[in-house]
């Protein structure tokens, strides 16, 4: 494969998890990797506790938005390499066709902008969203994915959304 991945975090919403998830690899990753985020039904805002928990991690916040997965599959979109599920709620969508078919995994992470309660409670599970967020996206990066074939690949980006 090769040295430089465009790497393509989904949610139907495109609000909170798919927008960290972005933040994260695009501060972590590079300069081989670019992130993007889209939803199946983009909710139109970035939820302010998923950009306090990306400040948090003094990461940049500006440029977010909340937008469709239509626009990766337009003529000029990045050519995606991957694609990543972040919500359950998206994993049996249809999704667009992409220009070339991007290996594909579910990392399904509990939203936490489904959480009801405290204030404190809310801020916990935007943390622990985050903090599982930048887990698997460090097991990723920690692939040796120029030397791997794509079985082998796919195998290990299935795996790391089951931890």
């Amino acid at each position: 494969m090769q040295k430089h991945y465009n790497v393509l975090f989904l949610c139907t919403g495109n609000s909170a998890r798919s927008i960290m998830a972005e933040a994260i690899l695009n501060q972590k990753g590079r300069p081989d990797f670019a992130a993007y985020s889209a939803g199946s039904h983009p909710s139109g805002t970035v939820r302010p506790e998923a950009l306090k928990q990306i400040e948090a991690a003094h990461f940049p916040t500006a440029g977010f938005r909340s937008k469709s997965w239509d626009e990766f599959a337009r003529p000029g979109a990045p050519a995606l390499d991957f694609v990543f599920t972040v919500c359950d709620s998206a994993t049996n969508e249809v999704c667009p066709l992409w220009s070339h078919q991007p290996m594909t995994a579910n990392w399904g992470i509990p939203d936490p902008a489904a959480v009801r309660g405290t204030p404190e409670q809310i801020e916990r599970a935007f943390r622990d969203a985050f903090f599982l967020l930048d887990r698997r996206i460090s097991l990723f990066l920690s692939l040796p994915l120029s030397t791997l074939d794509e079985l082998t690949i796919k195998k290990e980006i299935d795996s790391i959304g089951r931890q």
